[in-house]
Order: structure tokens, then sequence, then C-alpha cells
């Protein structure tokens, strides 16, 4: 069934997929004509943020999925996905699953979204009917909870600045962040991968603030009591909406990863952006006071939250990915 130009089609749509930092950690290999495997990237983890690679697991299912979005349009389905965890002793990487492909594949409503999902760090428009309505509809779904824009959005707001600040005072943390961040336009990693300033809504004098900031001020300005204020994003949360992902507690982070991709892109398919405030699940202290604000269904996890809302036409489009012949192995 799969050729090499076609798996190669496969392959493209599915970079598009998101992982955590964008660190891109999913490479693939075609070992027949209806089996593919996916490798890790084991140099490309983030060590201080996911110690135990949860997020790249969570990354792998986005990935997975991606396969399956594509394989709809060519008549294809995922019809097996098999655990192949050990090490991959020809290339060096980690082999973790075989997908199994099988005629039968339908186009997945979902997946004309895959070119316009963005993850959008800037400022939401005034949220309209049109807004409201969308958020109606994503209501529906049973793995979110919506919070609308309003007084609450910025209670929410202002705990995420207060679970990122908590990171970002981990030197360790904080580094790898910085580390995974392209700030200036002459990084040769600027279109490649992590998380460029465009990708952050920032412009060329917000960006060199920020490699400031995070980089070398940072000590002298957490004692002089600036470092918090200078980091708060609370203005751009509280200017959309929230949406709480949640997900059964005894569920795999690849089923969970697969599940995270369709939410972001149910969220696109209503025309708006959205983009992860992962700390806020991340840190306990934020993740349980979310639950208690707004609970979840019984037997259910939070896994991430996005803030969500309408932007400009064409805001924040660039996207950062590596190139086909580094992801096929």
């Amino acid at each position: 069934m799969l050729d090499h130009n076609l798996f190669e089609a496969l392959i493209a749509e599915t970079s598009l997929a998101p992982s955590v930092h964008n660190i891109q950690p999913t490479r693939w290999r075609l070992l027949a004509a209806d089996t593919v495997l996916l490798l890790e990237d084991g140099q490309r983890r983030l060590p201080a943020a996911d110690p135990t690679g949860h997020d790249v697991r969570l990354s792998h299912g986005a990935a997975i999925e991606g396969v399956s979005l594509a394989c709809g349009r060519h008549g294809l389905r995922i019809a097996q996905v098999e655990l192949d965890d050990q090490p991959d002793e020809a290339s060096g990487l980690r082999r973790i699953v075989r997908l199994t492909l099988a005629p039968g594949g339908i186009p997945d409503p979902l997946a004309p979204a895959i070119a316009t999902r963005r993850s959008w760090r800037g400022r939401f428009l005034q949220a309209d009917t049109a807004v409201r309505e969308a958020l109606l509809k994503l209501a529906a779904a049973p793995d979110l909870l919506i919070v609308p824009p309003g007084p609450i959005v910025a209670e929410i707001a202002e705990l995420a600045d207060r679970a990122s600040f908590h990171f970002l005072c981990e030197d360790e943390h904080r580094s790898e962040l910085l580390a995974w961040m392209r700030l200036s336009r002459r990084d040769p990693r600027y279109h490649r991968d992590g998380l460029n300033a465009e990708a952050m809504a920032l412009g060329s004098v917000e960006a060199m603030g920020a490699s400031l900031v995070l980089g070398p001020l940072f000590p002298l300005l957490k004692r002089l009591g600036l470092a918090e204020p200078l980091t708060q994003e609370r203005a751009k949360t509280a200017s959309g909406a929230i949406a709480l992902f949640h997900r059964p507690q005894s569920e795999g982070p690849l089923e969970t990863g697969r599940a995270f991709y369709r939410a972001w892109l149910a969220m696109a398919v209503q025309g708006l952006g959205a983009c992860p405030i992962s700390v806020l699940a991340d840190w306990p202290v934020s993740n349980a006071a979310l639950i208690q604000r707004h609970p979840l269904p019984a037997g259910r996890r939070l896994v991430n939250v996005f803030r969500l809302g309408r932007v400009l036409p064409g805001a924040g489009m660039a996207r950062a990915r590596l190139p086909l012949a580094e992801l096929i192995v």
C-alpha cells in the first residue's frame, strides 16, 4: 500500500502535529508496505521540565494521530498500534510503536484544520457572537471544560503567572526553556524547531528583552522583585477563553496525546486560535486549584489547559519544522 513517495507525503503532513516545546522527538521508518515504525530521538528530551518523558510520549501520541489523519486522505487507516519499546541498534534511537496500516480509511472532518492550527501566544480579539457560539460547540466535547471570557478567566490568568514563575525560579527549568527559545532570526534553528519569536508573538525588542530577563539578568531581577512582573502574561491570557482538557485517569500517554491533538484541531475547526498553558496542569498547586473551582467528571484528570479566542487572519502563521530528511530514518 505504501511506496516511498506516499510514505513521505504522510510524514510531511504528520510533522505538523504539535510536540512539547516543539522539540519534535518523533522519527519514522517504513518497514513494509503496510508497516510504519515510530522511533524516539533521545537527544530531544526535556530533563528538567519532563524528567519522566511523559510529555514526549504525549508528543508521540499526537504524531500517531497525525498519521491517522493523513492516512484518511489516501483511503488508509491505522489498523493496529503495537508497542515496540526497545533500543534500535541500526539508528541509535529508541523504538516506540509499530503502526500497521490497512485500506478503508476515510477523510477525517478535523483534517482540514491541520493547515491552520497554530499555537497563538499573543492577545486575542474581543469575543463576539461567533466566538461565543464556537465555545458552546466546543463545550459539548467530552474532554473539554470551557470557561468563557470574563472575570473567572482573569483569575485563571493570574494563577497561570504564579505557576509559570514557580518553574522559572528553578534554574535548570529556566535554562532549558531558554535553550529551546529562538529569540533571534539569526539563530540557525529559528525555522527548524523550538519556540521562535514569531511563534511567541514577540517583536524584536521584546525578544531581546526576554533573552535578558530569562537569562543573565533573572537572578538580579528576582532579588529586586522585578522578575515576576516582567514575566507575566496575564493580560494575554485574560483576553480570551479557557479550555480545561481532561482525560481518563488510567489512560496511557499515547492515547492522551492523540486526543490532545484532536481537541486542538477541533478549536481550529471553529476558527479559534489556541495555546496550551501547560504549567497550570503541571504545577500541583494550580492543578488542584483549577479542579476545585471547576470540578471534572469522575475518573478524569486534568492534562492541560488552553487559552483560546479569535485572532487576526494570518497572525502567527509561521511554524518551525525539521526537514523531512531528518524525520525519516
